[in-house]
């Protein structure tokens, strides 16, 4: 594979090539996670309009006659931009010709509008064997709803999630991030990279699917066996934890507290601390806990009532109980911890200069040694288009697809 415009260094996934044809965020946001990882990505965007998420705002930030959205900052670091238009046959044929030297076609399009075009994954697969493509939609590629198109505000109350979330039963609440895209587009990457590690031994892609209702029912997890296995319906609880006593949220004498305790040697801790009495029937089980959740958490309070956050935290932390403050954005942003995790990059941005953006989740000792801004629309077309003619001036196949 030929170096990209403005090479990715280094990454696990060095020399694979990712055309993404999706948009808003959780195919975006597996794409940055390949590239992360050091794919090549190739973000192709409608000419004009780019991702809907370009215009996804306030905040907007950069000059005000040529702002940048922060939603759209968020999930595209490390990506080429390339405009084309479907409608277009000459800009098909720059797409056909990019996907023919991709590893990767990523794209959330709803069921069969890529047929019209000649694009859909089986079509692409017959004609580049080697084609991994990842296809997500919002409630699945078939079945009854297949057609429904898919936010992840619209799938965290279909799919229960808000039915868990809230400060109490009947008062749903969407999660503050929208996890179900989230989730989605980790899942596609990580069906990508099975589904290349199969090409290994037979030379072959696949036709990887995600969607947003799957990835909402796999985080499920325990909420979902006390329906399937016990036959509870969850109900929001605020911060309390729903089978763990005492394991939430606690006011103390000047702020909300953390405290998660997981075993009975954690809670005969926490009770010495607190002064309360271990053995008290109510409290001497995790069981018991959970069932007199009320009494205990009036206990826990009205000890916690007496001194600050940070006393309670030391006192706790040289327990080794599981302890922690209720940060804000800017708290989070400044954490030393948090720096040294890599987990905030700094890049050069051509519009607004220096810009700190929330880093990759992975770590990886051959990892990229720097990062790349996201794109601006069609910021890259130019030298794709002189890429892909050199390329194949020079006798390029199939790119990185063979195995």
């Amino acid at each position: 594979m030929s170096a990209p415009a403005e090479p990715q260094a280094g990454g696990p996934l060095a020399g694979l090539l990712v055309v993404d044809c999706s948009r808003v965020l959780a195919g975006p946001y597996a794409t940055m996670l390949l590239a992360d990882l050091g794919a090549r990505v190739i973000k192709v965007e409608r000419p004009g309009r780019g991702d809907d998420t370009r215009r996804w705002g306030p905040p907007f930030v950069g000059p005000a006659g040529d702002p940048e959205s922060a939603y759209f900052l968020a999930t595209n670091r490390n990506k080429e931009s390339i405009a084309l238009d479907f409608a277009r046959a000459d800009d098909r044929a720059i797409l056909r010709r990019l996907i023919s030297h991709a590893d990767i076609l990523v794209e959330n399009f709803r069921p069969g509008q890529l047929d019209r075009h000649g694009l859909d994954p089986t079509t692409l697969r017959a004609a580049h064997p080697g084609l991994v493509v990842l296809s997500i939609s919002g409630f699945g590629p078939d079945g009854p709803e297949a057609g429904r198109p898919g936010y992840d505000h619209i799938l965290q109350g279909e799919a229960g999630l808000m039915s868990v979330t809230g400060p109490g039963p009947g008062q749903p609440v969407r999660i503050g991030v929208p996890i179900v895209d989230i989730l989605t587009g980790s899942f596609g990457a990580l069906g990508v990279l099975a589904a290349l590690h199969e090409r290994e031994r037979t030379g072959r892609g696949q036709h990887v699917q995600a969607s947003l209702l799957g990835a909402a029912i796999a985080s499920h997890v325990y909420q979902g066996t006390r329906w399937l296995l016990a036959g509870e319906i969850p109900e929001p609880l605020g911060n309390r934890h729903p089978t763990i006593a005492p394991y939430g949220a606690f006011r103390c004498g000047d702020r909300l507290i953390q405290i998660a305790v997981g075993t009975e040697a954690m809670w005969e801790r926490l009770a010495l601390i607190l002064g309360l009495p271990a053995d008290d029937p109510r409290f001497r089980t995790n069981g018991a806990r959970v069932v007199n959740v009320e009494s205990l958490t009036a206990a826990i309070e009205a000890s916690l009532a007496t001194r600050p956050l940070e006393a309670w935290l030391a006192d706790l932390e040289a327990a080794s109980i599981p302890c922690g403050r209720i940060r804000a954005m800017d708290e989070v942003y400044a954490s030393p911890q948090v720096a040294a995790q890599g987990l905030v990059v700094e890049v050069d941005h051509p519009t607004l200069g220096r810009i700190r953006l929330p880093g990759p989740p992975l770590r990886t000792p051959r990892g990229p040694a720097r990062h790349r801004p996201p794109p601006r629309l069609d910021e890259h077309g130019a030298a794709i288009r002189a890429w892909l003619q050199a390329t194949e001036a020079d006798g390029g196949g199939e790119g990185g697809r063979r195995p």
